[in-house]
């Protein structure tokens, strides 16, 4: 039985598969943000801040961490930190740093991108990275560093790929970061320790507000004189704050009550997608469902707009995109098992033949 239409749409009621990043604070994490102790972190005065700062670098074994507004001014932070202008970075042409974050690290930091394609998995070819170094010569920009991500449309990256590539790297004399937007989805999916999974890096990024559940903020992590450096890094772009504990206590609330739940999310996504897989005219690839996303193809409907008939019957989406009329969809803690057979409902109707 398909759903029925409902034109009383509640924002507050629908269902947004959109992202991780449409979660809103629970009212336990409110209550920490009310209670949080506050001094200016400009400072260096505010302990929450620090607390959480102290936090995430333990947990993946680094010496420090600051906190910064959001994922995109963590990984600049690092960029303008570990590299001058006319130095040039190497990363993957669809990861977050080199094509979703408007160019900041040449805009800003005349650090100037060397792009290459990742493979299915997520991971850049160790040789690739090595032919990607710049000669020491007077014509070309200065290699520094390699910028990986993981996870990668919500795929683990083979934690041997990653190492091998660091490897390449640093026999080249460069250092490594990694965007660690959803990293702790990539450490419950492959049962591996954070300190593990990111120790052949100089710094990670880890967003709080993504599946951690949190309303703003990454913390960036390193040794000790680099997140001392980084400090002027996040002050150009504007991300010294005051009382900032109201907002890392959402943090540290966000690792005490959401990373294990982490592994919820990656089931309701593979329920999902064993039962829109099924579906006339939806295409999954095998095997790209590790964690919280699933991206699919879904047909054409002559005459109706995809994003207004799912608004229709309480779900929130994009439009599909591209020739063949790619989506995504990405579980999180606001999506429960009572939500997935009103999703697939959704779908079906979409879907059916009869109704085309």
């Amino acid at each position: 039985m398909y759903a029925k239409p409902s034109s009383d749409f509640s924002a507050d009621t629908a269902i947004d598969l959109r992202s991780d990043t449409v979660t809103k604070p629970s009212d336990g994490m409110r209550e920490a943000m009310a209670c949080a102790a506050v001094g200016d972190d400009v400072y260096g005065d505010d302990p929450t801040v620090a607390a959480l700062e102290a936090r995430v670098a333990d947990m993946l074994g680094k010496d420090a961490g600051l906190f910064v507004t959001s994922g995109t001014q963590s990984n600049l932070t690092a960029l303008l930190t570990h590299c001058g202008r006319g130095h040039e970075y190497i990363g993957g042409k669809d990861y977050h740093i080199g094509k979703y974050e408007a160019a900041g690290a040449a805009v800003l930091g005349g650090i100037s991108p060397c792009l290459m394609n990742a493979g299915p998995d997520g991971g850049l070819d160790p040789e690739a990275i090595g032919e990607a170094v710049r000669p020491d010569d007077v014509h070309f920009a200065v290699s520094k560093l390699l910028c990986l991500e993981n996870t990668y449309n919500g795929r683990v990256v083979p934690q041997e790929t990653i190492e091998a590539g660091i490897e390449t790297a640093r026999s080249h004399g460069l250092n490594a970061h990694l965007d660690g937007a959803r990293l702790m989805n990539a450490v419950i999916r492959s049962n591996r320790s954070p300190k593990e999974m990111v120790a052949a890096f100089d710094t990670v990024s880890l967003c709080l507000s993504k599946g951690l559940g949190a309303p703003v903020g990454s913390v960036l992590v390193g040794d000790a004189h680099f997140i001392e450096r980084a400090k002027r890094g996040r002050k150009i772009l504007g991300g010294g704050l005051r009382q900032a504990g109201v907002l890392a206590a959402c943090g540290l609330y966000a690792l005490e009550h959401n990373l294990d739940r982490l592994a919820d999310d990656h089931r309701r996504a593979a329920t999902l997608a064993d039962e829109l897989g099924v579906l006339k005219g939806v295409t999954i690839e095998p095997g790209t469902v590790q964690t919280n996303m699933i991206w699919m193809t879904v047909p054409d409907r002559a005459g109706e707009t995809f994003s207004t008939f799912m608004r229709d019957r309480g779900l929130i989406l994009a439009d599909p995109s591209g020739p063949n009329r790619m989506l995504r969809l990405v579980t999180h803690l606001n999506i429960g098992d009572d939500a997935l057979p009103k999703i697939v409902n959704a779908f079906a109707e979409w879907c059916s033949p009869t109704h085309h």
